[in-house]
């Protein structure tokens, strides 16, 4: 297996408290790595480290096969990468930045600014000053800056804040095809699960600095199971319906008003069927599929939406 990063057992202590433990994480070449975690669970510690932003208190990292030292500056220049939010100088234009980050990677391919402009939709915006820029456009900025240089490793935390839906789809698109046209591979952190479900291949989850799991969304589409979600104004009276009257063992009241039932073979017309003939009122009853939230909610108990 060829991969471009990995950590092994890293570790961050700042004034005694432990950010992250025992971190070891791995990035195939080639691919997108959703990197998952509710706020203040490790994910931008974790990428501080990746990009020698911080240095580990324990453990290591391992970039494209060797080892991340204090001065491997060299190494950063095969990177690109948003930390938190992109910066700039405020004063200067979107074009001026993006020149200057070629200036000091020692990059001077003529018209990789345009392209990366136009890529972001920010051509017509290239040539006013940054600060009169919108959050939207400076998150757009960054992203240009952060694949400007063609890197063979994109690290991005949090890369469509600000975005508009369509901007989301559209920022997806591109990483998707830079991916796969150019081979760069991507580390990608978010606070919206269905954005990773939508572009990542592998996911990693974080909890209070710990990672939980890694795994392919591949294995979560054929692990996770199909089932039938009801909404009813007594939980207990139809979990006793489905129980004693249809013989159901493969079930979970999920809360005060919702059931799940993972039963194969029963349908939906039976299950509300044989409710309301025993007077259990039905509010809502439909078939659904485990997605990443449900994944997510199951390796960590946090609510679905990790912001």
């Amino acid at each position: 297996m060829s991969y471009i990063l990995q950590t092994s057992h890293l570790s961050k202590t700042i004034g005694g408290k432990n950010l992250v433990t025992d971190v070891s994480i791995h990035v195939k070449k080639g691919e997108i790595y959703g990197f998952l975690g509710a706020n203040g669970a490790g994910k931008t510690t974790v990428m501080k480290m990746i990009t020698n932003l911080w240095k580990p208190t324990a453990g290591m990292v391992v970039l494209f096969g060797n080892t991340l030292e204090p001065a491997s500056y060299e190494v950063l220049k095969r990177m690109g990468s948003i930390i938190e939010f992109p910066t700039f100088y405020e004063h200067l234009t979107g074009r001026e930045n993006l020149k200057l980050h070629c200036e000091y990677m020692g990059y001077y391919n003529k018209g990789s600014m345009e392209e990366a402009l136009e890529m972001l939709s920010l051509a017509e915006a290239a040539d006013k000053p940054v600060k009169s820029y919108s959050l939207g456009m400076k998150q757009r900025l960054g992203i240009a800056r952060s694949i400007l240089c063609k890197p063979e490793f994109v690290i991005l935390d949090e890369p469509t804040n600000g975005l508009d839906p369509a901007g989301m789809k559209q920022i997806r698109d591109l990483f998707r095809m830079l991916c796969t046209e150019y081979g760069m591979t991507f580390m990608i952190s978010s606070h919206l699960l269905s954005e990773i479900e939508s572009i990542a291949d592998t996911v990693g989850v974080i909890h209070h600095g710990r990672i939980v799991n890694e795994i392919s969304m591949k294995e979560i589409a054929e692990m996770n199971k199909a089932y039938v979600e009801l909404v009813a104004e007594d939980t207990r009276k139809a979990a006793y319906v489905l129980a004693d009257k249809m013989q159901l063992t493969n079930f979970k009241i999920v809360d005060d008003s919702k059931i799940r039932i993972y039963e194969s073979g029963v349908t939906t017309q039976s299950i509300s069927k044989e409710l309301i003939v025993n007077g259990v009122s039905l509010t809502s009853i439909n078939y659904h599929r485990e997605n990443l939230e449900d994944y997510f909610l199951k390796m960590t108990g946090e609510v679905g939406k990790i912001c």
